[in-house]
């Protein structure tokens, strides 16, 4: 969970015909005051709080702010923020919103103590305090100091200040008329972050702590601490097989990153994990929510689809509730190109259509009483393989839960397979890589990464489709149901949807692949196996993720878990493969392979283990996908 780094054009940028004039650096600082301020909190604490505010006061001007564990710089009072010309926000700040951005408490120039993804306090009285709190107590000074506000606030935010965003709207605040949490911090055990479906997500959690968010702030500052740990930083497979246990990651943090330990304390979801979904409190919700997510989202993919789903189940069918899942990877809805992810085109830019048609209408109708939202569906999805968006009355849609099953000889049918099983050998010491390329930082192409190196590996397994004779679609939620016994007593299953391209395939107006001695040139489309969704599963967790269990050696077991919901269609000429493997590293920390806390694992605890996924009569393993008409 990343800071989210905008893209910078530098070019002046044209609105659309409702604006009337070019934004640049230079008509904002015309147009626009800025002021910082220490808004006193009820408990006495001052957060930091930057307000641009335009000069015109011809009108009253309607508030939208964002809170931030990442910074409210540039500071000082002639220091303006560019994203305020070099992003989509140029829209809002033609509106003529007041544009609020707030250091969460204990960050950066805000007092306090800070609490990564501190619970909410739902009977909290007098001076006690939550991130609610703290944005109700901000709202109200807002509207008692800054002058020519009309009296209504908005609050959005993407991936930890989408969690604060959440923590908005339970603030109950009345002058709190929408919000929008976009690729929210939802769940860290089950989804999100740092861990899938118990499984620890280590590379993602180790940078994120180490590179200076995880040290401690004791007193307000205005530069980023320097990262104290050096590592090689070149090839991250390497370098964290080297590393090794999460015990040696654990010593390398340090006394200073209290929150990952923490994380290690809980290895399982107990109340410590439960307290921290604001799911749990997300009923009677007073402003209307706009939740915003990518498909292939590397990181909050999870936390989208699922407050979404929670609101619907506790709010009345009469709240404004909407989702707006477009094929971005994390706050590229909020980019300047979303015509594209790695290899895999979208036909348009999608983030400035959903800047334009749906995000900035919305908080127009709601804070300044502009315009309409009659074209904004319940369900806003773009479906790629057609590359089209989808509207939908409910998400997820109506739509026929249909398996297909693991065949012998790696075939897939919709009929159940008759014969025996495949299997692999699972060693910890040489486990899968999530991608084939060599770097440090973890990319978020990964979501849609060609899967043919994965294919040629011994340790996972392969099924795949005939070519199709007609358009394949699926909508909402896949569920990974197979059949497994293990030689060990605790496994990993990682299971992969994957788009097969047609062998001669390339997108219009390419140039074709390389066929020269020479490396590089155009990425070979043809026969490009796409990744349309993959998830990982801690098999210990398979009947309860508070109670763990071990696997019987050699016993088949069944093991069946969901998959982060999909939008996409497998058309007619390509086919559809699944892929399973036991580890995806170092996206996902090893698995020992031995049921023994893995946190506390020791190297020698680490051992092979034969996998083997049953395709027979009486044992049949499948995926099952909720297939649209």
């Amino acid at each position: 969970m990343k800071r989210i780094i905008f893209m910078m054009l530098g070019a002046l940028m044209v609105l659309p015909a409702w604006g009337q004039h070019a934004v640049d650096s230079v008509w904002i600082k015309e147009h626009y005051n800025k002021e910082e301020h220490r808004i006193a909190m009820r408990d006495g604490i001052h957060l930091f709080t930057t307000i641009y505010s335009p000069k015109d006061k011809s009108e009253k001007h309607p508030v939208l702010m964002t809170r931030t564990p990442y910074s409210a710089a540039p500071y000082g009072a002639k220091q303006f923020t560019p994203n305020l010309w070099n992003t989509y926000w140029r829209r809002y700040v033609a509106e003529g919103y007041v544009i609020v951005i707030q250091d969460v408490r204990g960050r950066w120039m805000s007092e306090g103590q800070f609490q990564d993804i501190r619970p909410f306090n739902p009977d909290k009285q007098g001076t006690a305090i939550d991130e609610a709190s703290d944005t109700y107590d901000t709202i109200d000074w807002l509207l008692k100091n800054v002058a020519g506000n009309n009296g209504k606030v908005g609050v959005f935010g993407i991936s930890y200040p989408g969690f604060y965003t959440t923590m908005a709207a339970l603030s109950a605040h009345p002058a709190l008329k929408a919000v929008s949490p976009q690729a929210p911090v939802t769940d860290w055990f089950h989804g999100d972050d740092f861990h899938h479906n118990g499984a620890f997500f280590l590379m993602d959690c180790f940078g994120f702590y180490t590179k200076g968010f995880g040290y401690p702030h004791p007193a307000p500052v205005s530069v980023a601490p320097v990262q104290a740990l050096q590592l090689p930083c070149a090839d991250n497979y390497s370098t964290f097989l080297k590393i090794g246990t999460i015990k040696n990651f654990t010593r390398l943090t340090g006394d200073s990153l209290a929150f990952w330990k923490e994380i290690v304390s809980h290895p399982h979801y107990d109340d410590w994990w439960k307290a921290r979904d604001p799911r749990n409190y997300v009923s009677a919700l007073k402003p209307a929510v706009l939740v915003v997510g990518g498909l292939f989202d590397a990181e909050d993919c999870y936390g989208a689809w699922n407050l979404y789903k929670a609101i619907e189940q506790k709010n009345p069918a009469t709240h404004f509730n909407k989702l707006v899942m477009g094929p971005w990877y994390h706050g590229q809805w909020a980019a300047n190109d979303g015509t594209h992810l790695g290899n895999v085109q979208f036909g348009e830019n999608t983030s400035a259509w959903y800047q334009e048609h749906i995000e900035v209408p919305f908080f127009n109708y709601y804070l300044k009483g502009k315009g309409q939202l009659a074209d904004v569906a319940e369900a806003n999805i773009f479906f790629s393989g057609e590359n089209k968006w989808r509207q939908f009355d409910r998400w997820p849609p109506v739509a026929e839960e249909k398996e297909i099953f693991l065949q012998d000889n790696g075939g897939l049918s919709w009929q159940k397979g008759n014969t025996g099983f495949s299997e692999y050998v699972s060693d910890p010491a040489h486990p899968v890589p999530y991608t084939q390329d060599v770097h440090y930082i973890r990319t978020r192409d990964y979501m849609t990464d060609d899967q043919r190196f994965a294919s040629r590996r011994a340790d996972v397994l392969t099924f795949e489709t005939e070519v199709l004779k007609e358009d394949l679609t699926i909508g909402g939620t896949i569920t990974a149901d197979l059949r497994v016994s293990i030689s060990g007593s605790d496994a990993d299953f990682v299971v992969k949807v994957i788009d097969v391209f047609p062998d001669d395939f390339r997108y219009p107006n390419t140039p074709p692949p390389n066929k020269t001695r020479d490396a590089g040139g155009p990425y070979p489309l043809g026969g490009y196996q796409m990744l349309v969704r993959g998830d990982i599963f801690r098999g210990r967790f398979r009947e309860s993720f508070e109670k763990p269990l071990p696997f019987t050696p050699g016993q088949v077991t069944p093991v069946k878990f969901q998959l982060p919901d999909v939008a996409h269609t497998f058309q007619k000429g390509h086919r559809l493969m699944i892929q399973v493997q036991s580890s995806w590293f170092p996206l996902a920390d090893r698995n020992p392979q031995q049921f023994i806390n893995i946190y506390e694992a020791d190297e020698k605890d680490f051992v092979k283990a034969t996998i083997r996924i049953y395709h027979d009569a009486a044992h049949s393993s499948g995926i099952i996908l909720p297939v649209l008409k």
